[in-house]
């Protein structure tokens, strides 16, 4: 019957060039004597070059098929090796098929590792693992990015704007010297943009040789407002009142970030932190018919001090003891 290659490779008769493959792998590098102690090394070294001949047989489409047909013996059937092969640990065996002759030869088992593994200087070290893969480096690498503050008043964050940025940078001359340039760059500012907001403008950073220029990059910052806080998409407006005002009622007058004029009349009594809602009168946002709210907190200033004349009134109108 002969040698079962399949059963050597542990793979079934089916098996394809990959199964193959990673079998002869994983066997390789179980069995290969530089892999084994000295005490087994012999027996090790022997199962090894029957892995690779099994797997040298079956990985070839024509000895594969001449072993599936007629086996071990079928494959080795006729001459044996002459006495040049055999200098060269090549044994030749031959079998007519048919009106052709093929001949089979067996390759050194340590050259098919090699083939897998990579080749080893000195067979008797242990055997190379498999070569790292190439990382193939870019040609220009690119510089960090540049981030600069564009700092807008909340007018200019509510009707939107124009701002031009004067910048320098330094790009290599017809000679390859470096040479200052002075660029302006054109910001649309959208109406509704808030704090955080980049806009990037690709490679206009510093030229080097073998580098890809930066992005440069501004950053969207308020600036304070003298009137108007910002709450995402809402406006608050501080309000104070006195004590009269907020028991009595108070109008509330302002003046938009667009400059139109509102005027809140406040009938009902006001208490300390108190907040009402004007609807729509806020930032834009980015539905171009819809707005944030205009909100207006409260706050109640208290006397310091009373008269007793003014303690009995007080007590007489809001009906105390």
């Amino acid at each position: 019957m002969g040698v079962d290659y399949y059963n050597v490779l542990k793979v079934k008769r089916d098996a394809t060039d990959d199964d193959l493959k990673k079998s002869y792998r994983r066997l390789a590098m179980k069995y290969h004597p530089d892999k084994n102690p000295t005490t087994s090394k012999k027996e090790a070294e022997a199962k090894f070059k029957q892995i690779s001949e099994a797997y040298d047989v079956l990985c070839d489409p024509r000895r594969r098929q001449i072993y599936d047909q007629h086996g071990e013996d079928g494959l080795k059937s006729s001459d044996l090796p002459s006495a040049a092969a055999t200098a060269a640990k090549q044994r030749s065996y031959s079998s007519r098929r048919e009106d052709s002759e093929f001949r089979y030869y067996p390759r050194d088992a340590e050259d098919i590792f090699a083939e897998f593994f990579g080749p080893s200087k000195d067979k008797k070290k242990t055997p190379p693992p498999p070569p790292a893969k190439k990382k193939t480096t870019p040609a220009n690498r690119k510089a960090e990015d540049i981030e600069h503050t564009l700092a807008c008043t909340l007018e200019e964050l509510y009707k939107g704007g124009k701002k031009k940025m004067r910048i320098s940078r330094l790009v290599p001359d017809e000679f390859g010297k470096p040479k200052t340039v002075k660029e302006i760059l054109k910001i649309d500012i959208k109406p509704g943009w808030k704090k955080g907001t980049k806009i990037t403008f690709p490679e206009k950073g510093n030229q080097e040789p073998g580098v890809t220029p930066a992005d440069l990059t501004f950053v969207v910052d308020e600036k304070p407002h003298p009137v108007y806080a910002r709450d995402g998409n809402d406006l608050v407006f501080e309000k104070k009142v006195s004590l009269i005002e907020a028991l009595t009622g108070v109008t509330v007058s302002l003046t938009t970030l667009d400059g139109r004029n509102l005027t809140v009349p406040v009938l009902d009594i006001v208490k300390p932190g108190q907040e009402i809602v004007i609807p729509n009168e806020g930032m834009p946002t980015k539905e171009a018919l819809k707005r944030g709210d205009l909100r207006v907190r409260f706050e109640v200033l208290f006397p310091s001090r009373l008269t007793s004349e003014q303690k009995s009134d007080l007590k007489r109108v809001l009906g105390g003891s």
